[in-house]
């Protein structure tokens, strides 16, 4: 017998959301670290949301995916903000290590 249904992709095995959650929660944590390099930290927040999205589909684990998601997204804007504070302030840093030495 055929069936008319769509054929809809297989979701992600709980196994697998829940381990995207715990490493979606560690990236970002990491990454409040890493915003201090913007091309460190610009990355690991963008696979810990990712990774963050995918580990909400385990409901026991859903709030640590959502604080993963959390702090990679602050870790990206703090991310950015260096990186844009960096190129605004750059000339006036080379002034001043040029004054001292």
């Amino acid at each position: 017998m055929e069936s008319n249904e769509p054929l809809s992709p297989m979701p992600a095995s709980s196994g697998n959301a829940k381990t995207f959650a715990i490493i979606s929660l560690v990236l970002g944590v990491l990454n409040l670290c890493a915003w201090f390099f913007p091309i460190c930290g610009f990355p690991l927040g963008i696979a810990g949301i990712v990774l963050g999205y995918l580990g909400m589909k385990a409901p026991e684990q859903k709030n640590m995916a959502i604080g993963g998601m959390a702090l990679s997204g602050l870790g990206i804007l703090l991310s950015c903000v260096n990186a844009i504070a960096g190129v605004l302030f750059a000339p006036e840093i080379e002034r001043l290590i040029q004054r001292m030495f």
